[in-house]
């Protein structure tokens, strides 16, 4: 163990680009092969400077920081990070990054994908076939169409861009809701997410999850949306009231719905399951073998970066780290001291 090399804590699956960036540059502690969690962290607490999160089903909370007194950073996979409390992680001195822009292009092939499914109905139609109903009835004519329809995207970061982007080629209007209109996009900006609802025939979320966007998409929205209406569900299962949507479905308040993502995963409604109008995915979005790969190896690259002293790669909003060095508690300390 060499003595100048770092300590870092792995929650989650031991993933090799993970495990293989790291090993060389730090002494790794895998959480996973710990027959005792709590004496595992006690004894290894003081030392750990830093934790690498493989996935985003890890709870990361002010609690679990807490209890390394020497943390400077959590490197998170994935572009989401609400299972992280990086505002507690940002007021402490804690970096904490995200996996932003490698996984752009792949959830929104996601998307399209998952739009495409349950539009035009393609699983259903594929289970009709496998079943060998085809050589007694063709499967019906799908009801829904993305000809004459306008499509709400409710969120307009960098991956819906690149879903707006496959949309204009499909020459599918975009109109998009979030709190404030974004630069440089030619898209209609609704302020209003029920507004929006009324005027489009499908709602794509795309945003964070938190509290800032938990049951966004509420029972007004879905009244608004309409009885030839679908949802499709790219963002945190937490931005739905999952009881609402079910009961819209149940109702054909809406027509319906993808969904890729759940409030509490991998659990999923057995009302849901239940539905035959409906398409479901295992949270798919960026789940490729390529992209995983970047992805993890981004995670190996924002601690390498950090621990080599180039500050990270992809911190989010609210860390505590700015450019230049330092971070926000070292700002305060140096004014007050000054």
């Amino acid at each position: 163990m060499a003595a100048d090399k770092p300590e870092i804590l792995l929650v989650g699956t031991a993933k090799p680009v993970i495990v293989g960036g790291l090993d060389p540059i730090a002494t790794v502690h895998r959480l996973i092969e710990a027959e005792d969690r709590e004496a595992f962290l006690a004894a290894i607490a003081e030392r750990v400077r830093g934790i690498a999160v493989a996935y985003t089903a890890n709870r990361i909370d002010a609690a679990f920081m807490q209890r390394f007194p020497r943390l400077e950073i959590v490197a998170s996979f994935g572009v989401g990070y609400d299972h992280v409390d990086a505002a507690w992680a940002g007021r402490n001195g804690i970096v904490v990054t995200n996996t932003p822009e490698v996984l752009d292009e792949e959830v929104a092939d996601t998307a399209l994908g998952l739009l495409l499914c349950t539009v035009r109905e393609l699983p259903q139609a594929e289970r009709h076939l496998r079943a060998g109903k085809w050589a007694e009835t063709p499967y019906r004519l799908s009801r829904a169409t993305l000809r004459d329809r306008t499509v709400g995207l409710i969120g307009m970061g960098r991956i819906g861009r690149a879903i707006a982007r496959r949309l204009d080629a499909f020459r599918v209007p975009v109109v998009y809701h979030t709190r404030r209109p974004v630069a440089d996009v030619p898209y209609r900006h609704y302020p209003s997410l029920v507004a929006m609802a009324r005027d489009v025939d499908i709602l794509l979320a795309i945003v964070p999850g938190g509290e800032a966007t938990r049951h966004l998409i509420d029972a007004e929205v879905l009244a608004a949306l309409g009885p030839d209406g679908i949802l499709i569900n790219m963002a945190r299962g937490s931005v739905v009231d999952e009881a609402a949507l079910i009961r819209a479905l149940q109702a054909r308040t809406i027509l319906s719905a993808g969904l890729d993502v759940y409030a509490t995963e991998p659990l999923v409604p057995a009302e849901l399951i239940a539905m035959e109008h409906v398409v479901l995915f295992p949270h798919l979005g960026s789940g490729s073998v390529h992209t995983r790969a970047r992805m993890d190896q981004l995670v190996v690259d924002n601690l390498a970066s950090w621990f080599a002293g180039a500050g990270p790669k992809t911190p989010v909003p609210e860390t505590s780290w700015r450019p230049g060095g330092g971070t926000v508690a070292d700002a305060a300390g140096a004014v007050s001291a000054g």
